[in-house]
């Protein structure tokens, strides 16, 4: 590998409905790519549900350029009519400012408000505790208070921590967490 390589992300913004277009060509044109003097290695990447970037190095710029001025590139880029169209293109020389360029990491995502989880747990507790009550209690009338209530809190704990508590947390989780929907969503879309 030679001292001077030469790392280029181009972002393109991709057709509605035609990621998977999109992500084909990608990896052919990398093919191509490949066949190239100086390529040392490339990829294609999503970043959210429009924008994708292919990433691919060579051993100096000037093997890098030769590559993008190529009638062979310019075939390639004419098959993206109606596919995708390049938004921005980056050139990061060497490999350490390509890596410390990326160091920068979203801050985590905020906790849901106080209000959001009281609704989510009263949502989950409220039925069971109602449900034993109308149910089960009835027929143990006789029974110590301390029992009754510890055999509510052991049924009703256990059904909301291994069922409810799961399902609703999955089923409010976009407005709970909507950042981290954002996030998540990157992942699902590129996996299809």
């Amino acid at each position: 590998m030679t001292s001077k390589p030469v790392t280029v992300t181009v972002a393109y913004r991709v057709a509605p409905g035609r990621a998977a277009d999109f992500h084909s060509w990608g990896w052919a044109m990398l093919g191509a790519t490949a066949r190239q003097p100086g390529f040392l290695g490339g990829g294609v990447l999503v970043d959210g549900g429009a924008e994708w970037h292919v990433v691919y190095r060579f051993a100096s710029e000037g093997s890098a350029l030769a590559w993008e001025r190529s009638p062979s590139r310019e075939q390639w880029d004419a098959q993206l009519d109606g596919v995708a169209r390049e938004a921005e293109r980056r050139r990061v020389p060497g490999t350490r400012a390509w890596f410390d360029a990326q160091t920068l990491t979203p801050a985590p995502p905020a906790p849901p408000s106080k209000w959001k989880l009281w609704f989510v747990n009263m949502s989950a507790v409220f039925p069971p505790v109602l449900l034993f009550n109308l149910t089960v209690l009835p027929y143990l009338g006789d029974l110590n208070a301390l029992f009754r209530t510890l055999l509510l809190c052991l049924c009703v704990t256990a059904l909301v921590t291994w069922i409810l508590m799961p399902r609703l947390q999955r089923f409010f989780r976009k407005w709970l967490y909507p950042s981290l929907q954002a996030l998540r969503g990157r992942h699902k879309r590129r996996a299809t």
